[in-house]
């Protein structure tokens, strides 16, 4: 398997993606080298040639589409910009997310741009996973996503994102504005190892009577890595915002949270919770118990953790 077939498994399940004949765009190393549309979401180069426009029409459901990017090749800086159209009453599934794969010594960046217009009464679920692999010698892999998500009423757009250790720095930001009815949910996965750092950032703005916001983080910081969580919820209306940081450290990983509330309603409701600790002795010892050592109890722990 080359390097590329195996960084489009890890981050996008392509063999189910192919079989299925979705709707999708493979981009590598800067350049789109396969693009299909379907019938119901048509994929369409920028103008400007700095990214895609992705067209999904009112009314489809059950459909997927799959926009993974791929970096195989040193000294490469791919920026790219991506928007999606999700049409009034759509109900589709987005696979997206980037594979970097270097070697020692050498260096590679990937930012990938992506903004979401959902339309009224519009579903989808947005799946987003960054892998980073090959050498560990004075190796970069820089993935740095930004985010934007703009909400008509009665929208509903859920986020899976992860980012399970390989990438030696990453900035994540995402920024939100909701209207009214409005529902969004977040659920970030993130693992760190070695020297590696991530920073998080959450920006999302309640501006409709009964839309609603869940940001969910889940993290370990290994070794001497190091991490920071940031978020802002805004209730400029009658609306409903939580906020939850929970964080492992393990070995000299540190973490730095700063949840943030800011309610501009009387009848915002507003929650913010951050926990950070270490794994605790009496599940290491339970598991030991079966059998498993102690670097293999730590494991199955932190696996449960960030599933």
């Amino acid at each position: 398997m080359s390097e590329r077939d195996e960084l489009l498994e890890l981050i996008s399940s392509w063999d189910e993606i192919k079989k299925e004949g979705c709707a999708h765009n493979i981009r590598e190393n800067g350049k789109s080298i396969e693009r299909m549309s379907s019938e119901h979401i048509k994929i369409e180069p920028k103008a400007d040639g700095s990214g895609l426009d992705i067209h999904i029409a009112p009314g489809t459901r059950g459909e997927k589409v799959a926009i993974p990017a791929c970096v195989t090749a040193a000294d490469i800086n791919d920026l790219v910009y991506n928007d999606f159209y999700v049409g009034e009453d759509a109900d589709v599934r987005i696979i997206a997310g980037c594979g970097i794969h270097v070697n020692n010594g050498e260096e590679a960046r990937h930012s990938g741009i992506h903004r979401f217009f959902m339309g009224r009464n519009s579903k989808a679920v947005y799946e987003e996973k960054h892998i980073g692999k090959g050498g560990t010698h004075d190796t970069r892999r820089v993935i740095d996503p930004v985010t934007e998500v703009y909400m008509q009423e009665g929208s509903s757009l859920e986020m899976d994102t992860s980012q399970l250790g390989g990438v030696d720095s990453t900035k994540r930001v995402t920024k939100a504005e909701l209207a009214a009815g409005a529902r969004l949910v977040i659920k970030e996965h993130l693992l760190t190892t070695g020297n590696e750092k991530a920073c998080t950032e959450f920006e999302v703005t309640l501006s409709g009577d009964d839309s609603a916001v869940d940001l969910v983080s889940r993290s370990v910081a290994r070794d001497s890595s190091y991490q920071e969580y940031k978020s802002t919820i805004t209730g400029n209306a009658r609306c409903t915002g939580h906020s939850e940081c929970d964080a492992i450290i393990t070995g000299g990983g540190k973490v730095n949270a700063s949840p943030a509330l800011y309610a501009a309603c009387e009848d915002a409701s507003l929650i913010h919770e951050a926990a950070i600790g270490k794994i605790a002795g009496e599940q290491i010892m339970k598991l030991r118990t079966f059998g498993l050592s102690e670097e293999e109890a730590e494991a199955k722990i932190i696996e449960g953790f960030l599933k």
